[in-house]
């Protein structure tokens, strides 16, 4: 800052010699309008031309007690509030006014000379004094955001005046105070949402004697598909004084609580089985005459408890596959009576939004279907007066692009799938070879009996029989599975849930690939054709007997009997 003020402070003096200057042409000139024709001769003129051009520069010549003395009625020195000298009162404003004024007819053509060049002089001192003024003002409002930034530092230092320190420190809080005054607010970190670092940090433990630092400044962002997001994701990043953590993972079982009763309730039961049909109908009759609610049903099932009795005629059911895409603005709850493949059917009614689901098991295995129907109706009491724990189940969107289409958004309609996409050599005795690629990546080539991409609640079915990992249904992420692959370091992965995978069919390939959606509607891939995967915005909510992690754990030490094993006699062998 020294040298800005040395800078002004040499310009305010030359200045000032200019307006001398300014003021004693125009007392000459003032004067030679007034003397006699004689003096007007050109022999004359010449003279007075020679006097002013020999001088030396006056702002070199003159002294400042020099200026002061001289200049004292065209220079004056008022203090603005800013502390920064007005810049139009350094010379006389009615010296300028008067060369300003056009010449006087009938002088000489020397004088009219001269005094066209001193109004051109006069409008050059003023266009830099305008200018000079509105530097001034910009060096003022620099000097003082700078004043601000320091006290705004020194702000977060303790206010305990350590021994050995200079009264700096009042000062600057003296002119914060001041400044929050004038401004109505105090001054705040701009990361109160969490993400942003804008903090100085002291370096070492509270109370030394120890340097203050400032960490760096950044911003955690989200990006979605390539695209930047300013939203900021407080339940999983959090940041304090420059550090990033995790937000506490120990309570993070989703919980439902109705706010107003459900009135609608969808009963999808297993096919073919008598004692599905006759658990229904006791179901249905006990949902309409104890709890009042409106009852859907699939056709087959409607047409079922009508051949039963004409008691069942207030059952409701669709007609056509656009009732079915709007059954999701009319149902409330979603009861299924049979096994995994019932809930798998279930959720493939709904392509938007799916009602929580209420899973009784009658079928064999049973990973998400943990209610049993022996005391129905004290687990259905329960759900409907809440609250209850649920399992978000994510799902898989998936996109058939023939190699036929003229870009990657020609698709056939996309199909949704909880479990997983299977894609294999079907009857063909050829490997099949597949590309894939992620987010545009190239992840792999496949060659072997097909891939498989699941979902995590999927994980237990057929992933895991090719070799893939048991996981948690509430970790989202998509399994990366090969079947039978040609290849000894061929290893299952697990994606994060964000990605795109694509899965294409090479024109080198021998032999056809077929995908198949939660075990049906099986599509050909033939060369050229690609399936594009990635995770649907709407998951199935199934409700939870106990919660998400006991249910999961239940499941796979019943259905699967998981890490089951005799234990050791413990009259063996000790250590001594």
């Amino acid at each position: 800052m020294v040298w800005v003020w040395s800078s002004w402070l040499t310009l305010a003096h030359d200045v000032g010699c200019i307006s001398f200057l300014i003021s004693h042409l125009t007392s000459q000139q003032t004067r030679t309008h007034n003397t006699d024709t004689r003096e007007s001769s050109p022999l004359a003129l010449t003279r007075r031309h020679a006097y002013f051009y020999k001088q030396p520069s006056l702002s070199s010549a003159m002294s400042p007690s020099k200026l002061d003395s001289i200049g004292e009625a065209s220079i004056s020195c008022s203090q603005q509030e800013n502390g920064f000298i007005n810049s139009f009162s350094l010379f006389s404003e009615k010296a300028v006014d008067e060369l300003l004024q056009p010449p006087v007819q009938g002088t000489d053509e020397h004088l009219i000379e001269f005094s066209e060049a001193m109004r051109t002089v006069a409008k050059a001192l003023r266009r830099a004094a305008e200018g000079k003024a509105s530097a001034q003002a910009e060096a003022a409002e620099w000097r003082r955001k700078y004043e601000l930034e320091r006290a705004r530092n020194l702000q977060l230092e303790p206010k305990e005046q350590l021994p050995g320190q200079h009264g700096d420190e009042a000062i600057i809080e003296n002119l914060i105070n001041q400044n929050n005054k004038a401004n109505g607010k105090f001054l705040t970190c701009c990361g109160r949402n969490g993400i942003c670092s804008h903090e100085v940090l002291r370096d070492g433990e509270p109370g030394s004697d120890s340097k203050m630092v400032r960490k760096a400044s950044f911003k955690l962002s989200w990006r979605c598909k390539g695209e930047q997001s300013d939203q900021h994701k407080h339940d999983i990043v959090s940041f304090e004084r420059g550090n990033i953590t995790t937000a506490e993972r120990s309570s993070k079982q989703i919980s439902l609580k109705w706010e107003s009763r459900p009135q609608t309730v969808l009963v999808m039961t297993k096919p073919n089985s008598i004692s599905v049909q006759i658990l229904c109908a006791e179901m249905v009759r006990w949902l309409r005459e104890q709890k009042n609610m409106d009852i859907y049903v699939e056709p087959r099932v409607r047409v079922e408890l009508l051949t039963e009795s004409s008691y069942f005629n207030f059952v409701q059911t669709w007609k056509d596959d656009k009732e079915v895409l709007l059954l999701h603005t009319k149902v409330d709850l979603v009861v299924t009576l049979g096994g995994d493949g019932t809930v798998l059917w279930a959720a493939s009614m709904f392509k938007g939004p799916v009602p929580p689901v209420v899973p009784f098991s009658l079928g064999s295995l049973g990973f998400m279907t943990p209610f049993h129907t022996e005391n129905y109706r004290e687990c259905l009491n329960q759900v409907l007066k809440g609250p209850i724990s649920i399992t978000l189940r994510h799902r898989l969107q998936c996109h058939v692009i023939r190699d036929a289409a003229k870009n990657e958004y020609e698709t056939e309609e996309p199909i949704l799938v909880l479990n997983e996409v299977t894609i294999d050599r079907g009857i063909s005795s050829y490997l099949t070879n597949l590309e894939c690629y992620c987010d545009n990546s190239f992840v792999t080539s496949v060659q072997g009996d097909g891939l498989i991409l699941s979902t995590t609640s999927g994980s237990t079915a057929y992933s895991l029989a090719a070799g893939g990992s048991m996981v948690h249904p509430q970790v989202p992420g998509i399994l990366f599975t090969p079947i039978c692959p040609h290849s000894l370091s061929f290893r299952p992965l697990i994606l994060p849930e964000h990605v795109t995978l694509r899965v294409q069919v090479p024109f080198n390939s021998r032999g056809h690939a077929w995908a198949s959606f939660d075990g049906k509607d099986r599509k050909q891939l033939a060369a050229g054709d690609a399936l594009v995967c990635s995770m649907a915005p709407w998951p199935v909510p199934t409700a939870c007997q106990v919660d998400s992690t006991g249910d999961f754990l239940r499941s796979i030490h019943e259905g699967l009997h998981w890490n089951l094993r005799k234990t050791q006699s413990f009259d063996g062998p000790r250590e001594s």
